[in-house]
């Protein structure tokens, strides 16, 4: 899908057809067709043209009335930071993985390439993080802000893909203080929580820190590569950011900065619960075990006397006893009982 923005006496220009808004459900095969007959002077006038899975034809439509080369989805993947970050001519190509999906549980990292030339910004994605989402509405209502120029464009929507990391991260941490609560609540009750709903706790934190390590890993990884983007353009800024725009690119490196060193003590602390809840498994494997130990320990001379008078010698006194049935017994209980009580005055138990 092609989709163009451009403003006009303050207001937001949303073309269809070929050139659609994302908020127009086209069918892929009505804009497919459409773009063979792409109007050049449309797209000219586009502050921001966003390429979601753009067929060859919306690619050529584009390379053609800007004449520049879009990076194929193959280019974008490479992960050289000259092929991430370069300059041909005024247009800056600036590519990093964004996360996405993480509202509906499937989520990824998707690499997403900007062109920022003087004139207009074009950006190619294979995927929709929720911030272009946000964005497109808030576009659509404030056009005359968020549309006003081609580096605006771009500098708002990492300001909207910030925020939108912080809300993620905020979620992350309320998800993993819950599981962590959770699961120690149960392990200090101890024998009065049944043992089914304490595992169930557990194996609950542990898939919970999972997701959370994951998320965190990947929202790391877009801060850095926002961060890798800021400092490129804010090198290149006399040239790719109007003065009026120079002020959020170092509102933008704060709080990048500032959300990465959150990230990192959620990692910390993930690590952390991590930690402790496989050693509270651990302590209760180990209870366990002893357990056994304890049983097989206080089993072994009952057995050894068992096996003695299973014998099948001729000559065995206490086969012909009128009490030696009852001696065995009170024999047998008697080395059973001992153990356990020495194990308990030794603590042990």
């Amino acid at each position: 899908m092609l989709t163009s923005w451009s403003v006009k006496d303050g207001h937001c220009l949303v073309r269809e057809g070929a050139v659609s808004q994302i908020t127009v459900a086209l069918p892929e095969a009505q804009s497919r067709a459409a773009a063979a007959v792409v109007d050049p002077d449309s797209l000219r006038g586009a502050v921001w043209i966003d390429l979601l899975n753009p067929s060859p034809e919306e690619e050529a439509a584009v390379q053609t009335a800007l004449r520049l080369e879009i990076p194929t989805r193959e280019e974008m993947q490479e992960i050289e930071s000259s092929s991430r970050l370069y300059r041909e001519g005024e247009a800056l190509f600036l590519t990093a993985n964004f996360l996405y999906g993480v509202d509906g549980g499937e989520y990824g990292s998707t690499a997403i390439t900007f062109v920022l030339t003087p004139e207009h910004l074009i950006t190619v994605r294979y995927a929709t993080p929720k911030a272009f989402t946000v964005f497109n509405a808030r576009a659509q209502r404030v056009p005359s802000t968020l549309l006003a120029s081609a580096d605006a464009v771009m500098l708002h929507l990492f300001e909207q893909v910030v925020d939108r990391l912080a809300d993620i991260l905020e979620r992350v941490s309320t998800d993993m203080d819950r599981a962590s609560h959770s699961a120690f609540a149960s392990a200090r009750a101890g024998g009065k929580v049944k043992a089914n709903r304490r595992d169930a706790d557990l194996r609950e934190t542990l898939l919970t820190l999972g997701q959370v390590g994951e998320v965190t890993t990947r929202a790391s990884e877009t801060l850095l590569g926002l961060s890798r983007i800021l400092t490129f353009v804010g090198a290149e800024k006399g040239t790719a950011v109007r003065k009026e725009n120079q002020v959020l690119i170092k509102t933008l490196v704060r709080d990048v900065r500032s959300l990465v060193e959150h990230a990192n003590f959620l990692n910390n602390k993930a690590q952390f619960l991590l930690d402790a809840v496989l050693g509270i498994i651990n302590v209760e494997q180990n209870s366990i075990i002893k357990t056994f130990t304890v049983a097989a320990v206080a089993l072994m001379p009952p057995t050894l006397i068992a096996s003695i008078y299973g014998m099948n010698f001729k000559e065995m006194p206490e086969l012909q006893w009128e009490y030696g049935y009852p001696m065995a017994i009170g024999l047998m209980l008697a080395a059973a009982i001992l153990p356990v009580l020495y194990f308990r005055r030794k603590g042990w138990l």
